[in-house]
């Protein structure tokens, strides 16, 4: 990591500098491809001013604040900094699990291993005698695909089911 003091109508102590080369360790800690550090420090009148430009392998960084201490400058702008490389450090990752997702979409099926069949019980049907045509009905009300019913008259089950044409079909045992 390549560090660059600039001080433009300033004076760069060594406390100033030491306590930057502690907060860029903290960061090279949450950013371990840092190429390039500016630090900028600008004193105007009785305002002190911190930029820090950080250029990084995938992009860069740039945090200016303005206060009348140089060092709560230097504070706030490094603390703005840290928010700004762990937000950045976030969406990249939330892009690189997208990424990972959209890739399992375009894996072929054919290659997943077969899962265990499992029976899901369902409760589409009436213990109650009914004609064809109320069975019909209650396919209808209930919005169903397949409806088990008793038919009228005997103890034999039937099942009526809708067709991809939309009409009915029914079955009915031997």
């Amino acid at each position: 990591m390549n560090v660059h003091y600039t001080a433009r109508q300033a004076t760069l102590t060594p406390e100033i500098k030491a306590y930057c080369e502690k907060r860029l360790g903290r960061l090279k800690g949450l950013v371990g491809d840092v190429l390039d550090v500016n630090v900028i420090l600008i004193v105007q009148k009785n305002r002190n001013k911190a930029e820090i430009n950080v250029r990084a392998k995938g992009g860069g960084l740039v945090v200016v604040e303005e206060t009348l201490d140089m060092m709560d400058s230097l504070n706030r702008a490094f603390d703005n900094l840290e928010k700004k490389v762990r937000k950045e450090r976030v969406k990249g990752r939330d892009k690189k699990r997208r990424g990972g997702r959209e890739r399992k979409i375009l894996v072929p099926v054919l290659e997943a291993p077969e899962s265990e069949k499992r029976v899901i019980r369902s409760n589409y049907f009436s213990l109650k005698p009914m004609s064809i045509e109320e069975a019909l009905i209650q396919i209808d009300i209930k919005s169903k695909e397949v409806f088990l019913f008793r038919r009228e008259g005997s103890e034999e089950w039937a099942v009526v089911y809708r067709r991809k044409d939309g009409h009915y079909g029914l079955v009915e045992p031997e």
